[in-house]
């Protein structure tokens, strides 16, 4: 399980250093060998997974029928845009050119562990984001949410 926040420079070249505390179990869970794709929900961002993990979110939206234009359009955002990812021998993660300029990405960017995958954000989209969740979080909360002790 990836947890917290770091916050990375992008080189010249679009590439990131994977933080230090993350390399041993990117090693162990995936043998280094991660897809980066676009978010399925936030523009500014971009979703990187372990490649197992990422297997079973592609299998699950490539079943989804192609019948119905929203899981096209989810399958193409997801599995059409993803791209395997590994780090080199400084671990450095190269960041797809498209994928970058969609996302925004340029100098400053923020790696989020999310669990079972990371989110890379634009360092500014991302605090922008949280600025206008923390005001309509209360007016947004869920049931399920409510139902949290935090």
């Amino acid at each position: 399980m990836f947890f917290g926040e770091t916050s990375i420079n992008l080189d010249s070249k679009g590439r990131m250093a994977l933080p230090t505390r993350y390399r041993p179990a990117v090693e162990d869970v995936c043998d280094n060998r991660l897809v980066m794709t676009y978010s399925a929900f936030d523009s500014g961002c971009l979703w990187l997974y372990p490649e197992p993990e990422w297997e079973k979110v592609r299998d699950d939206v490539m079943a989804l029928s192609t019948f119905n234009p929203s899981h096209r359009s989810l399958q193409r955002r997801l599995v059409g845009s993803a791209t395997l990812v590994e780090p080199d021998g400084s671990a450095r993660l190269l960041l797809p050119q498209s994928l970058r300029q969609f996302a925004g990405l340029e100098k400053k960017i923020v790696l989020m562990g999310m669990g079972a995958r990371f989110e890379v954000w634009n360092e500014n989209v991302l605090s922008q984001r949280r600025a206008e969740e923390e005001r309509s979080m209360l007016e947004q909360a869920s049931d399920e949410m409510s139902r949290l002790v935090l």
